[in-house]
């Protein structure tokens, strides 16, 4: 799983990952409803990353702009969507365990 992540997420965004995990655990604790915590997660995860673009890139033409939001987009949703996952492997383990100790 690691190595597909690394292959598709740039580096720089993976810490991304469990800041995501952690946030999501945070929203299920709240009294938000559950379907609602991947799209806060997904938009919280293209915001950052497009804030990263922004702070460490000279985005300066139309172009750059382009490609800015369209990184932005794709490597957000890459977070978010492997945040998700992430937490839905833990729960699988989770209910694993639990059922062999029944």
């Amino acid at each position: 799983m690691y190595d597909y992540m690394k292959e598709f997420i740039k580096p720089e965004f993976l810490i991304l990952v469990p800041v995501l995990y952690v946030l999501g655990m945070s929203l299920k604790k709240s009294k938000l409803q559950d379907h609602l915590i991947p799209l806060i997660l997904g938009v919280v995860s293209v915001a950052l990353v497009i804030l990263y673009i922004v702070a460490t890139s000279s985005v300066d033409n139309w172009q750059s702009i382009l490609l800015a939001v369209f990184s932005g987009l794709t490597q957000g949703i890459l977070c978010a969507g492997a945040s998700v996952y992430v937490n839905q492997l833990i729960r699988q383990r989770q209910k694993k365990n639990d059922s062999e100790k029944s």
